[in-house]
C-alpha cells in the first residue's frame, strides 16, 4: 500500500476535492477539502472519508487514520 493508492480511494469518494495523503507504516494522515462537507458535523465528515478506506483499515494495512475534513 502507498500513498497513491489511498489517494486513488479517496478521489473515487471526492471528485474535483483537494486530498493530501501522507503515510508513515501503517499511519496515515489524510486531508481533504471538499463542499460535500458543507452543513456536516466533524463526525459526519470523519464517516465520510473513513467510507472509501474501510476495506484498507479492516484489513489491517491501514492501522491509524488521522483525518482533515473541511470545505474550501
Amino acid at each position: 500500500m502507498n500513498e497513491a493508492m489511498i489517494k486513488e480511494a479517496l478521489e473515487g469518494a471526492f471528485p474535483g476535492a483537494t486530498i493530501d495523503v501522507q503515510l508513515d507504516g501503517s499511519h496515515c494522515q489524510v486531508t481533504v477539502i471538499s463542499d460535500v462537507f458543507e452543513g456536516l458535523r466533524p463526525v459526519a465528515r470523519q464517516q465520510r472519508v473513513y467510507a472509501p478506506l474501510g476495506e484498507l483499515i479492516r484489513s489491517g494495512a491501514l492501522h491509524a487514520v488521522n483525518i482533515i475534513a473541511k470545505t474550501p
